[in-house]
């Protein structure tokens, strides 16, 4: 049986960090991206397993391009934001760039040789925030709802091929993401928790999943409300605090 092959962007803290580490323990070849190359670095050395590091911003699709081709060549293919403020539309591309390109330009080189193959997992973190919108977060939940649909799509389109494409939509987890949050997160869970179960699912191929389960019953009712209903529940709802990003 060929070894595990995984390849995760935002590794070096949070989920993507837990990921790693749970993967490690169970001997699989690593590739880890993110930006600070120090962290990179300090992970990889934590690690009981083999692993490539490639420091990069998942938005430059040609280094990401190039780092997901040395991967395959070196081990084979296996916050807050109002639309009203002029300033936050970066911040809205930032976050489609991120969460809904950088995923494209995550899977995009190794599909071809997965359908080579004849087989491979593609698996991508949606949210929660992604099944309804939520009030003074356009910018990250208009992303989740973009990332569920595209994946929707490319699961069927990948399908006859023999590939796989989970949509995992995580409710809160303990990060530096939450921890400035001000309010209280339902069924907050610890990192390596999530990762735990992020992997059960992906090894059932899960086909959309909402992490953990009763974050999945309050979801069922969120999709089913009607908008009046909802939109009386989210005016008193909890909000991030507003924050001029400076993406660089």
């Amino acid at each position: 049986m060929s070894q595990l092959k995984v390849f995760i962007t935002g590794a070096s803290s949070g989920i993507g960090q837990a990921l790693a580490q749970h993967y490690a323990k169970e001997g699989a070849i690593i590739g880890l991206v993110a930006r600070r190359a120090d962290l990179l670095v300090a992970l990889q050395e934590s690690l009981p397993t083999e692993t490539a590091i490639y420091a990069l911003d998942v938005r430059d699709a040609e280094a990401l391009e190039q780092a997901a081709l040395d991967f395959i060549a070196r081990f084979g293919a296996t916050d807050g934001t109002l639309t009203e403020n002029k300033d936050d539309i970066k911040t809205f591309q930032a976050m489609i760039d991120i969460n809904l390109l950088g995923m494209v330009h995550t899977f995009q080189p190794f599909i071809q040789f997965m359908k080579q193959a004849g087989k491979g997992s593609l698996v991508g973190i949606a949210s929660v925030a992604g099944i309804r919108g939520l009030p003074g977060a356009g910018a990250y939940s208009a992303s989740k709802a973009a990332v569920i649909s595209y994946l929707e799509s490319l699961r069927v389109e990948l399908s006859p091929n023999g590939i796989s494409v989970t949509t995992i939509a995580p409710g809160y987890i303990k990060t530096p993401m939450t921890d400035i949050n001000e309010y209280a997160m339902p069924f907050l869970m610890a990192p390596d928790v999530a990762a735990k179960k992020f992997a059960q699912a992906i090894a059932k191929k899960s086909r959309f999943i909402v992490i953990p389960w009763q974050m999945g019953c309050l979801t069922h009712l969120m999709r089913f409300l009607p908008p009046r209903f909802w939109d009386y529940v989210m005016k008193h709802a909890p909000r991030k605090a507003h924050a001029n990003w400076d993406w660089l």
